[in-house]
């Protein structure tokens, strides 16, 4: 991928469910690189985050305002040359696609085996059990779990 494209910032999309390791490899990641690190987590509206922790799934509609931010955020960067690593879910290729602001944003994709998925989920507790396996419904189009 090279550190730089044409003297413009490379944006790295770390996605992938919950427990998978992106803000710990996105933050590493960033930390060796001397790059900015955001974790998309903290760009949901309160609402939605509310939600979450209720175990209600969000809607395309309540992930709009997200993703706009999200993508704000990613054209500041590349407005700015600047690279970053970016942790995101981006379950959906709609909205991996919707976060492709410009050619230097490459989508990495971390997956974790499942025992490392449900430590990492237990720790964190802001994502149901129903909820875990409903982002990997969305991810793969059915339930897989390994």
């Amino acid at each position: 991928m090279g550190c730089v494209l044409d003297g413009a910032g490379v944006i790295v999309l770390l996605m992938g469910v919950s427990g998978a390791g992106k803000t710990t490899v996105g933050t590493m990641l960033a930390a060796q690189l001397g790059w900015e690190f955001a974790d998309g987590d903290d760009y949901h509206p309160a609402a939605n985050v509310e939600k979450m922790r209720n175990g209600i799934p969000l809607t395309d509609a309540d992930r709009e305002p997200w993703l706009e931010s999200l993508r704000s955020l990613i054209a500041a960067w590349m407005a700015a040359g600047k690279s970053a690593v970016l942790a995101c879910s981006a379950l959906k290729q709609v909205y991996r696609d919707r976060l492709m602001v410009g050619e230097s944003v490459r989508v990495v994709y971390l997956k974790a085996d499942r025992r490392v998925r449900l430590k990492l989920w237990k720790s964190r507790r802001m994502l149901s059990r129903s909820m875990l396996a409903l982002r990997l419904r969305r991810l793969f189009g059915r339930f897989v779990g390994g």
